[in-house]
């Protein structure tokens, strides 16, 4: 498949990579490591937006002489699209990293390790899901359309579907593991196997990471296919996830605190997922531009969020009348 990247592109994107994991995973993450805070994860968050934007414009400089500012600016905005949708698809699956870490009672201390090994988890996964994604497209385009029905029918479910947090502790695959592994009681420190009496035990928190890579398996389904409906260039579709993934745990921690005040948000993500759904399906009879595209996703998250923040205003002057 045509690719925007040539092999001195992609030995630059590897060693930024690089670079920001040995930041973001050894440097924050370095055993004995204090929970991040707000605001560090704030300030980190803005860190690795603003060298996602560097990127961006480092692509939309290099590729300017080469092919073109009109194929620069393309390709600039279809990384910027592709890096909001996979930003805002993954809030999505912060909240459910929230939710396995409340059930198991994972302390805020514990869970530095399995934010790790997930962040990694998912780029890993996310590399051979694209190099797959780009494989079968080049071979067989109407898939295109199978990934923008796909889109749009999660995009209604999500919509339609009643928020439930279920007891996480239901699911199958939780209780298969719980049936044919010996488990420990309880969480020993940071370990996910532990020796007690010549016998190898797993901890609860090897549960949780299998779960936090299941949930970014769910999840991958929905956002890869989404940025292929911007740009089937698998230079752009692979930097775009991964920088997106990289400011994972600061995210996490970020919105740690603030869960419950996005109550709206998973109505603006269905939104986007049926436009993208509907972009695909329709790619033959009417294209629709990458600035375009980017218009509308920004424009959906900005009216979502104003959204949410008058629901909580009037949901706080409601808790505070009761009171």
């Amino acid at each position: 498949m045509h690719s925007v990247g040539t092999p001195l592109m992609w030995g630059i994107f590897a060693a930024i990579v690089a670079a920001m994991l040995a930041i973001d995973l050894m440097i924050q993450g370095r055993r004995g490591a204090h929970a991040m805070t707000m605001k560090q994860a704030a300030v980190w968050s803005v860190v690795w937006v603003t060298l996602s934007l560097l990127f961006a414009a480092g692509l939309w400089w290099y590729l300017g002489p080469t092919l073109g500012s009109e194929v620069a600016k393309t390709q600039a905005l279809a990384f910027l699209t592709g890096y909001v949708l996979e930003k805002a698809l993954a809030i999505d699956n912060v909240f459910v990293w929230l939710m396995l870490f409340s059930y198991f009672s994972v302390p805020v201390t514990l869970q530095r390790r399995v934010l790790v090994y997930g962040v990694l988890g998912a780029i890993v996964l996310r590399t051979l899901m694209i190099f797959t994604g780009s494989w079968l497209i080049a071979r067989f385009d109407w898939i295109l359309y199978f990934f923008g029905a796909f889109l749009l029918f999660t995009g209604v479910k999500m919509a339609l579907t009643k928020d439930d947090d279920g007891n996480v502790g239901d699911n199958g695959l939780i209780r298969w593991l719980r049936g044919h592994l010996r488990l420990t009681d309880r969480l020993e420190n940071e370990h996910f196997f532990v020796r007690k009496n010549g016998l190898l035990y797993a901890t609860p928190l090897l549960l949780v990471l299998i779960m936090v890579e299941l949930s970014d398996v769910i999840f991958a389904v929905d956002s890869i296919p989404a940025i292929f409906a911007v740009t089937t260039d698998p230079f752009i579709v692979l930097t775009s996830n991964l920088f997106a993934i990289l400011g994972l745990r600061a995210m996490y921690f970020l919105l740690a605190g603030v869960a419950e005040r996005f109550s709206m948000l998973k109505y603006g993500l269905a939104l986007i997922l049926v436009f993208i759904g509907i972009k695909m399906l329709i790619v033959d009879i009417w294209h629709i531009p990458v600035s375009a595209s980017l218009g509308v996703v920004g424009g959906i998250l900005a009216l979502t969020l104003l959204i949410n923040c008058a629901v909580n205003k009037a949901n706080d002057r409601k808790h505070q009348a009761v009171k």
